[in-house]
């Protein structure tokens, strides 16, 4: 059990620094923003209020006012004042190795030895050139923007970051209303960025030889993705594919995926044979359709009433 009366350091004041000590601060921890400047502090705290108004618009502050939400926050130009007390620290500066190295060497220097030191880098094998004496504390919690909305935190490993590590941050992001995902071990961009790379790369080739106007590719996108990934997201699609489909398809493209083939192998195809990358218990493939084509009818309509398919 996280206990909420331990502080937190959030390192970096700047756009997710801020949202990263919102979040922290809405779930009633204590958190202390630290900045170089005081410019970026002001403008940390500038920003919150204004998240916090439109967050009690819409009903997210869980019945809390915003003075108390912002009575739990506070802010340093002392990172030793900062770090005084703090039981997890979250450092959020600059993708950059020289200036990331900088922070986590002064962040030992003065937290306690068992405290969690992480970090919200994105990209960055933060691993590969940080010596701290203390390796088995550091571990990367990446958020998305916005961080106080958006539920994912990737809690990455490093060769030597501890279980005791990974099981505590995972829980204080639990405690925060959050929803981590443990990595195995580091590999870069983790999950998400991963994909959006590979996403974004692709939609850029097709503009970029004249295939199809940006605002199409996105309403394209919208109108079939944005209503099934949320239900069965990348991998279960495969799985109502069929997994003998799918690797007929890999082998007419030379590129065959290990997985894939031993699952096939097993006879596990997918929602049809009640197994494959998910087990589906038992279930009938009709059950399982009946089930995914309530869901995306749901969401479809859902979409459609919040006017989601328009341009933001």
């Amino acid at each position: 059990m996280i206990d909420k009366n331990m502080k937190v350091l959030v390192a970096g004041a700047g756009t997710m620094g801020n949202s990263i000590a919102q979040g922290f601060a809405t779930a009633g921890f204590k958190a202390t923003m630290y900045s170089r400047t005081q410019k970026t502090l002001d403008g940390a705290k500038a920003q919150i209020d204004a998240s916090l108004k439109t967050c009690e618009e819409m009903n997210l502050l869980g019945g809390q006012k915003i003075a108390d939400i912002t009575s739990r926050l506070s802010y340093t130009q002392s990172l030793e004042e900062g770090t005084t007390g703090a039981g997890f620290v979250l450092e959020t500066v600059a993708e950059n190795p020289d200036v990331k190295k900088d922070i986590f060497a002064q962040l030992e220097k003065y937290v306690a030895a068992d405290t969690i030191i992480a970090s919200n880098a994105s990209f960055l094998n933060i691993y590969s050139f940080t010596e701290l004496k203390h390796m088995d504390r550091l571990v990367i919690a990446h958020y998305y923007a916005p961080a106080h909305i958006i539920p994912l935190v990737e809690v990455v490993p490093g060769p030597q970051t501890s279980e005791a590590t990974m099981q505590k941050t995972v829980e204080i992001m639990e405690a925060i209303g959050k929803a981590p995902i443990r990595m195995k071990k580091f590999g870069v961009g983790f999950i998400v960025n991963r994909i959006q790379k590979a996403i974004g790369e692709c939609c850029m080739d097709m503009i970029q030889e004249g295939l199809v106007d940006p605002t199409d590719i996105d309403g394209a996108v919208k109108n079939t993705l944005g209503i099934r990934l949320p239900i069965v997201g990348v991998i279960q699609t495969f799985d109502f594919q069929g997994l003998d489909n799918l690797l007929s398809i890999q082998k007419n493209a030379n590129k065959v995926y290990a997985f894939v083939e031993d699952h096939v192998k097993a006879g596990e195809f997918g929602v049809k044979t009640s197994r494959g990358l998910y087990d589906y218990q038992g279930r009938s493939q009709a059950e399982i359709l009946a089930k995914r084509d309530e869901l995306y009818i749901k969401m479809y309509e859902f979409l459609k009433s919040i006017n989601a398919f328009e341009p933001v």
